[in-house]
């Protein structure tokens, strides 16, 4: 079973950048769609980016032109560049993949990204 690990997480001022990678165990063209979902304290789990494994990109409001999804398929690892980061970006950043035939869901640990001056 391929499983996925983020790092990146941490401490930034408003205003600031930070870039999550979630590498895969094996390769993720495993996965038909992989995603970032971030989990913000008394709040539910929301879907902020996703890609496909053709590329195609999709992403939340809140997040569209400051977060920037990407994969590099021979490292097997998908990224999330997020610029111009407000406190309301606080919150435990998850990895997730999705493939649908055989189905497998497969979520990382999860990593935090507090934004605070």
């Amino acid at each position: 079973q391929v499983q996925l690990v983020e790092s990146g997480g941490g401490l930034v001022q408003p205003g600031g950048s930070l870039r999550l990678s979630c590498a895969a165990s094996g390769s993720i063209f495993n996965f038909n769609v992989m995603g970032w979902y971030r989990h913000a304290p008394g709040k539910q789990r929301d879907l902020v980016a996703s890609i496909t494994s053709g590329g195609s990109t999709g992403y939340a409001d809140s997040v569209k032109g400051r977060f920037t999804i990407s994969r590099n398929n021979a490292e097997n690892t998908v990224y999330l560049q997020m610029n111009s980061l407000k406190p309301e970006d606080t919150a435990v950043y998850y990895c997730n993949g999705v493939r649908w035939r055989p189905s497998l869901d497969a979520w990382g640990q999860g990593t935090l990204v507090s934004v605070s001056s």
